[in-house]
């Protein structure tokens, strides 16, 4: 039951605890995540360093591309299988997240279909989730990011 009025923060509250009380019963299965490469977009020198940090927690290697047409680059340079994530910001200089994954899900081979992308970015808006989701990301977090929800995540992501 919730209170009225009805309060968006009480509603995506309630939500939550549901979605915990129905995944209780259902072991959840831990991705290793040490020595994973993740490429990491983010053209905030700060920004970056903190996820870095946030990922060093779980022995994950990062590299690091300043904007989405770097990260585009580095993607392509790389062979198949490389990296294991990509950790998107939606608003860098040259390239937007955006563009950089369309990029990237337009590249002929195989690894640009799967690989999993997940959107950074301080704008949690219905419609940007929807256009993240458009563009092929997998999943879209909010800055600031929480470690366990970053976690969880890429152990749901990454094969």
């Amino acid at each position: 039951f919730v209170a009225k009025p009805l309060f968006a923060s009480n509603v995506m509250d309630e939500f939550k605890e549901a979605f915990k009380r129905k995944n209780e019963n259902h072991p959840r299965i831990q991705v290793d995540l040490r020595g994973r490469r993740i490429l990491l977009a983010e053209d905030v020198i700060i920004n970056a360093e903190i996820m870095t940090m946030v990922l060093a927690m779980r022995e994950m290697d990062v590299e690091l591309a300043e904007n989405g047409q770097i990260a585009v680059d580095m993607f392509s340079e790389k062979g198949e299988g490389y990296y294991d994530a990509i950790l998107m910001d939606m608003r860098m200089p040259v390239m937007d997240g955006l563009e950089a994954t369309k990029a990237i899900r337009a590249m002929d081979r195989a690894d640009a279909k799967t690989i999993p992308i997940v959107a950074l970015t301080a704008n949690a808006f219905d419609e940007d989730v929807q256009r993240s989701m458009q563009a092929g990301l997998n999943a879209h977090l909010s800055k600031p990011v929480e470690p366990d929800s970053l976690f969880e995540t890429l152990e749901s992501l990454i094969k």
